[in-house]
């Protein structure tokens, strides 16, 4: 081998070991941050997915028993599960969440037995959390920009019942007493009437309120939260565990819970049957909502950031009624849970191992992501920060999935650095051609994804994307997501526009019904732009580029890692890089050293 060839050789894997010795140092997001539970609950559901992984792949049932006893294996399921999401960061009524939601998808059953030895698995994970309860009024939807709470839909049901339009029977009708006891509760009048009329006649008011109260705070009315809210709004208020008409379901298998969830779904207009990514599982989603409702009423007082990562779970399901983090679009890393939720699933199958897991992970996110190496690399950093909380067979199976990926875009990235800078291109032009790269990669699968989806011919190719575009604050004139200028060239089926100042000119105008023609160019465009926007996610364009010139010696880590951030419009989009690749280009400069 040349001297040449070796020195090469060298600067490469210095490069590509210090860059990636932290994977925090890949990101501009707060990783760290994460790991304490500060911003999203991402963590604490990767950690939770382990120890669930772990005790049912050893034998443990996780079903809600309707036992004469104080203790049974879900009990300690949950108590190992609420520990470890404790320990991530997540508070009591949130860590019962994941957990009790978690333990759910992975087969316990949401309620069993009345009236002594009566358990539903909400209570159970709040009791051992160790937190009140709290009522729906108080509970948040997860942030779509803004948020609400239940309190939307818990009104809309109270005024319908107050108004006598929420029961087909009124209490003040029912003989002296006859009501509120085993005469109703077990009889046609309670069973067949009052228990499911209330159920679909509440779940559906609920849910409409919800997605009423949505669209008034400038939010999306996003379907499965509205449903949720719904179903749980009148399961507070019904005998939520009462046997209903066989009409509904053969008796002892139905409750008023499943025709609460069927009502709320029916009236958000979600899908019937629901499917579990790669395995292919099918769930029936009033079942899904009912139960979940029936989990969410009686967990405690979940925030904001808890209910977006039931959200993030939730997106376990290939249909994408909810969540961001199982793709196609690329989030900020603390949205990423939904690989490890899928995972947990996967591990759960017959025959498999964390390779095979691995395995089907990482062609699911090849095929159906847009940037399908951010989202390897996304992956990876995620699931290497969550071992700081717990190791497992969840973790294990990503960094198998997402390792070999990682290792060809960082070396192939190195390496072209290195030939750039010896042919005498600078830093930032590399960076910048690294960018343009991503850009046109990102246009071009995101294209052909909608239009897949969409069943009609879509391109979208972004003409301007800078910075500063109604601002003058030095902020918004250097970080390209604060304050994005764009403008775009869209084709829906087989009509072009060109479109100029798309987010700070077009949205607000079509939002307030000002060429609203232009709505569905828009609805092409976003979700292409959210990941162009959002790639502050991934930063190896500027950190590898600067790594190796600060390896190489052509330039000081500082300089280098500067003119990189400058140089990288979009991957360098919100503040950190710079701290980032400055860490790791000093490694790489220390290890050329030996």
């Amino acid at each position: 081998m040349s001297r040449f060839s070796a020195e090469r050789e060298k600067v490469i894997l210095a490069s590509v070991m210090a860059a990636n010795a932290n994977p925090g140092w890949l990101t501009s997001d707060r990783v760290e941050a994460l790991t304490g539970g500060h911003g999203m609950l991402n963590i604490p559901v990767v950690a939770v997915c382990n120890v669930i992984a772990a005790e049912l792949r050893r034998g443990i049932s996780p079903e809600v028993k309707f036992a004469d006893a104080v203790r049974q294996p879900i009990d300690d399921l949950l108590t190992k599960s609420i520990a470890v999401a404790t320990a991530a960061g997540a508070d009591g009524a949130n860590a019962a969440l994941i957990a009790a939601t978690l333990l759910y998808l992975c087969g316990a059953n949401a309620q069993v037995g009345i009236p002594a030895g009566n358990r539903k698995l909400g209570s159970s994970a709040r009791m051992i959390a160790g937190v009140s309860r709290s009522g729906l009024a108080a509970v948040p939807t997860a942030k779509m920009n803004n948020k609400i709470s239940g309190f939307a839909a818990v009104a809309a049901v109270y005024e319908a019942m107050m108004k006598g339009e929420l029961s087909p029977v009124q209490g003040r009708d029912i003989p002296e007493g006859v009501g509120g006891g085993v005469m109703v509760g077990h009889g046609a009048l309670g069973e067949d009437l009052i228990f499911p009329g209330m159920a679909e006649r509440g779940a559906a008011i609920g849910t409409k309120a919800m997605m009423d109260a949505m669209s008034g705070a400038g939010m999306p009315s996003q379907k499965f939260l509205s449903a949720l809210f719904g179903a749980a709004a009148i399961l507070e208020i019904i005998h939520s565990d009462a046997d209903v008409a066989e009409e509904y379901g053969p008796y002892g298998k139905v409750t008023s819970a499943f025709v609460a969830g069927r009502s709320a779904v029916r009236t958000a207009g979600l899908p019937e049957k629901i499917h579990v990514r790669i395995t292919g599982k099918e769930v029936e989603t009033a079942r899904l909502i009912g139960d979940l409702g029936l989990i969410l009423k009686d967990i405690g007082g979940p925030t904001v950031i808890g209910i977006m990562a039931l959200d993030e779970i939730v997106s376990v399901f290939e249909e994408g009624i909810c969540g961001a983090g199982a793709g196609p679009v690329n989030p900020p890393l603390g949205h990423i849970c939904g690989d490890a939720v899928i995972a947990l699933m996967c591990l759960l199958q017959d025959g498999s191992t964390e390779q095979s897991v691995a395995r089907a992970l990482r062609a699911r996110r090849l095929g159906f992501s847009f940037d399908p190496e951010t989202a390897m690399v996304a992956m990876n950093i995620v699931a290497r920060k969550a071992t700081q909380i717990c190791n497992g067979p969840v973790t294990d199976a990503m960094i198998m999935s997402s390792t070999p990926m990682v290792t060809k875009a960082l070396h192939a990235r190195a390496a072209r650095s290195y030939d750039d800078l010896m042919a005498g291109r600078s830093v930032g032009e590399i960076v910048r051609a690294m960018d343009e790269e991503r850009q046109l990669l990102v246009e071009t699968r995101g294209s052909e994804f909608l239009s897949k989806v969409k069943g009609t011919n879509i391109k979208v190719h972004f003409t301007r994307i800078s910075k500063g575009a109604r601002r003058s604050s030095k902020m918004a004139a250097r970080w390209l997501a604060f304050d994005p200028a764009l403008d775009a060239e869209v084709t829906v089926g087989d009509e072009t526009i060109h479109m100029e100042g798309i987010i700070n000119a077009v949205i607000p105008e079509v939002a307030q019904g000002i060429g609203k023609e232009r709505a569905p160019f828009l609805t092409a465009l976003a979700p292409i732009a959210s990941e162009l926007l959002l790639a502050g996610n991934v930063i190896i364009n500027v950190t590898i580029p600067a790594v190796v010139a600060a390896a190489m010696g052509k330039m000081s880590a500082s300089d280098a890692t500067g003119e990189a951030q400058s140089a990288g419009l979009i991957s360098a989009g919100i503040p950190g890089t710079k701290t980032k690749a400055e860490a790791a280009a000093l490694v790489a400069v220390e290890s050329m050293a030996f």
